[in-house]
Parts: structure tokens; C-alpha cells; sequence
């Protein structure tokens, strides 16, 4: 399974991200795959911002993020999207998406960088 990020740069704080996920190489429904949005800032631990479980459709956002940031999904694409408003200096960090199948197996991409600086 590969996954690749595109989308990052630099923004200024109060700017707008639209950061893409696309998947391949797999076998299983992509619509079923747990798909989630996670970021680690340097020196510190990665965390999860954002993520949509199966194919139930439940979604879930870090408390840093919510209100500023939305998870949607093309499954015809096999693509995730994580759109970012709002954005501030201390939403600098490396991006990674990440898959989980159905069967619970785990994959990450490769991540990008968004950096918030004036």
C-alpha cells in the first residue's frame, strides 16, 4: 500500500491548507479503511488531528483542531482530503496520513510540511 500527501507549504497565520491524501496498491475497499490525519511538530511526540472511521462514516478531531479543520473522503478517488482554515503558527508540523485496512494492518505516507509564519 503506498500512500502520498500533497497540499503542504507555508501559509501565513489565518490562511488556508488543502491537504491530500491519495492511496494504491491495495486490494481491499478502499471505503473501509480507517483513514486518519496525524502531525509531529519538531521535538515533540506525532498526534492524531483528524480521522474517519470504516465505512461508518464517524469522524474525529483533536481538540486543537476542531472547528478549523475538516476530514472528507473521495472513494472513487481512493483519496483523503484534511482542509485546514484558521490556521496558526502552532499548526507547524509534518503531516502524515495514514490508512488502517480492514484486516487492522497499518500505513503511513511519507508526510508533508506545512509551516504558519508570517
Amino acid at each position: 500500500v503506498q500512500l502520498v500527501e500533497s497540499g503542504g507549504g507555508l501559509v501565513q497565520p489565518g490562511g488556508s491548507l488543502r491537504l491530500s491524501c491519495t492511496a494504491s496498491g491495495f486490494t481491499f475497499a478502499f471505503r473501509s479503511s480507517t483513514m486518519r490525519w496525524h502531525r509531529q511538530a519538531p521535538g515533540k511526540e506525532r498526534e492524531l488531528v483528524a480521522a474517519m472511521i470504516g465505512s461508518g462514516g464517524r469522524i474525529l478531531y483533536d481538540d486543537s483542531v476542531k472547528g478549523r479543520f475538516t476530514v472528507s473522503r473521495d472513494n472513487a478517488k481512493n483519496t483523503v482530503y484534511l482542509s485546514m482554515n484558521s490556521l496558526k503558527p502552532e499548526d507547524t508540523a509534518v503531516y502524515y496520513c495514514g490508512l488502517v485496512s480492514p484486516m487492522g494492518s497499518a500505513y503511513w505516507g511519507q508526510g508533508t510540511q506545512v509551516t504558519v509564519s508570517s
